[in-house]
């Protein structure tokens, strides 16, 4: 189902976009318990607050457990002041040692990659059986969304907000994404975990992805609701793939949808040769 020349573009195209982060970072602490990665020079820039302590290598907020939140909440609207934040979503996300865990703080979305926090997020590929063969629906982002505005995405993406669980942002998205039914949607696989940890102009990106699979009929369309994908297409595996490879405009995909969309061929390719 894919060549073995469209793996090799797609994994060299891949491993540049996720490349790890390069230089000095320090390390975030909440109870001495690592929780994000801060460049340096923003590192230097978070001493300047008085809820953050600087020791050695490590940053850590130094204030009563019940006042974290509204602390966090404080820096985060100093630093979107000051333009160092990517556009203010008024949504938090819990801060934690793992998804399972519980929440040590709430921070503002737009400030995650500043603290570089690991987010979560709850991916959907959607799947048709075709007459001629397997195909994947892609989204294109409105050109006004504040990361990756105008490429091409995941027919469902979003990241998971404070007190939600995988299941209901997948429900929650495939509705405002693309206009599924909640007990559509419900039908999602989850059929991997996606961890990507790279640098970006706004921090540090550490997010796992919960990446689903949905089969869609075939006389189904999608129809957005929230005006966040102004484009729908339904590519056939081929098309993904050499997607997925391209870096030339228009077609180009995020790197998450890509990772996601990649992933999905790769298990589909390996079904198909079984």
């Amino acid at each position: 189902m894919i060549s073995g020349d469209a793996v090799a573009r797609i994994e060299a195209r891949l491993s540049r976009l996720l490349a790890p982060p390069v230089g000095r970072l320090v390390q975030f602490v909440v109870d001495g318990e690592p929780v994000g990665f801060v460049t340096a020079d923003r590192a230097d820039r978070l001493e300047d607050f008085p809820a953050i302590r600087r020791n050695a290598d490590t940053l850590s907020l130094a204030c009563a457990p019940n006042d974290r939140t509204a602390a966090m909440a404080e820096i985060a609207g100093r630093l979107a002041h000051e333009g160092a934040l990517s556009a203010w979503r008024d949504e938090r996300y819990a801060v934690r040692t793992r998804f399972d865990a519980p929440a040590l703080f709430e921070l503002e979305r737009a400030a995650a990659r500043y603290f570089g926090i690991r987010t979560y997020a709850a991916h959907v590929n959607g799947l048709v059986h075709a007459d001629d063969g397997i195909r994947m629906w892609l989204a294109r982002r409105s050109a006004t969304k504040s990361i990756d505005p105008g490429l091409l995405d995941n027919l469902v993406g979003g990241g998971i907000a404070s007190g939600a669980t995988v299941g209901a942002t997948v429900i929650k998205e495939s509705w405002e994404e693309a206009g599924i039914a909640a007990e559509i949607a419900a039908g999602a696989v989850n059929s991997a975990e996606l961890t990507i940890f790279r640098q970006q102009p706004d921090g540090i990106q550490h997010e796992t992805i919960y990446a689903h699979d949905l089969w869609l009929p075939a006389d189904w369309s999608p129809a957005n609701q929230d005006g966040e994908a102004v484009e729908h297409r339904l590519a056939s595996i081929a098309d993904v793939a050499r997607i997925i490879a391209a870096d030339v405009a228009p077609d180009v995909m995020t790197a998450d949808a890509s990772l996601v969309a990649f992933d999905c061929l790769s298990r589909l390719h390996a079904a198909a040769v079984c």
